[in-house]
């Protein structure tokens, strides 16, 4: 089994509110198909959360009531995000279900507490693709919090141990600097703890509720200690994601526990 999360910065566009590339996310869909392989699924929630979760401080937890209705709006953003993966990969030619985390997922002060992962290995067994994805699920410190894609890819890894856990981006992979702003920033071929100090994480998205660049960084080398294999690949290029699953050689940066 692999893990594929798809980050939010490669199927929609972050810049605007709930707006999709749905190009890039059939392209991705098929490639997920084609490589025969048993895959879960983990998309991040993009402009169709990250943008209103920063804006009413969903992060956070509960403040005050005039942040419910945003929890009510952004669960149905990031369905709606769900909907237009899960039907990618059905007209790809899988099987996929929805498996959403404020169903089946809790929080105790933003660190997941609880997830079911039998659920999702029930409907693997059946010849199913789950796909999960990030949402504001209940939590029993903040009452509700974000459970980034993230926290799901680690907790799926550390049940399934997958061959592979991989992580499409809309660079190359990891960098020293943003190198959408810094021209002098190289490409890591691999990260880990004994270089994690080499990355400036200063350029992460100002939407990003779920801990920025230093954050999944942390995560990724996580994840890494439970998969075969860890990467994280430009989805935005044609065939890497493909190729990654076939365990070939492919541009990006191998994350090492």
């Amino acid at each position: 089994m692999d893990l594929v999360k798809l980050g939010g910065s490669v199927i929609t566009d972050k810049g605007k509110v709930t707006t999709l590339r749905p190009t890039a996310l059939r392209r991705l869909a098929a490639e997920i198909a084609a490589s025969g392989r048993d895959v879960v699924v983990v998309h991040g929630a993009g402009s169709f959360g990250h943008i209103k979760a920063r804006k009413h401080r969903l992060n956070e937890g509960y403040v005050d009531d005039g942040q419910l209705p945003a929890v009510s709006e952004v669960q149905r953003d990031v369905r709606t995000l769900d909907l237009a993966v899960v039907d990618a990969l059905r007209k790809a030619g899988l099987r996929p279900v929805s498996l959403p985390p404020s169903a089946i997922a809790r929080l105790s002060d933003g660190a997941l507490r609880d997830l079911d992962i039998d659920v999702f290995r029930r409907y693997a067994d059946l010849g199913f693709t789950p796909v999960t994805f990030g949402d504001v699920v209940l939590d029993d410190r903040r009452w509700f919090s974000i459970c980034s894609g993230d926290l799901l890819m680690l907790a799926l890894a550390q049940s399934l141990r997958p061959r592979s856990a991989i992580f499409v981006a809309d660079v190359d992979g990891v960098y020293t600097a943003d190198p959408k702003r810094v021209r002098a920033a190289k490409l890591l071929r691999a990260i880990g703890p004994a270089n994690l100090a080499a990355v400036d994480v200063g350029g992460s998205t100002a939407h990003d509720v779920t801990g920025g660049l230093a954050g999944k960084l942390e995560r990724m080398i996580a994840v890494a200690r439970y998969a075969d294999a860890c990467l994280l690949v430009n989805g935005l290029k044609k065939g890497r994601l493909l190729a990654a699953l076939r365990g070939k050689p492919v541009v990006g940066t191998r994350v090492r526990p």
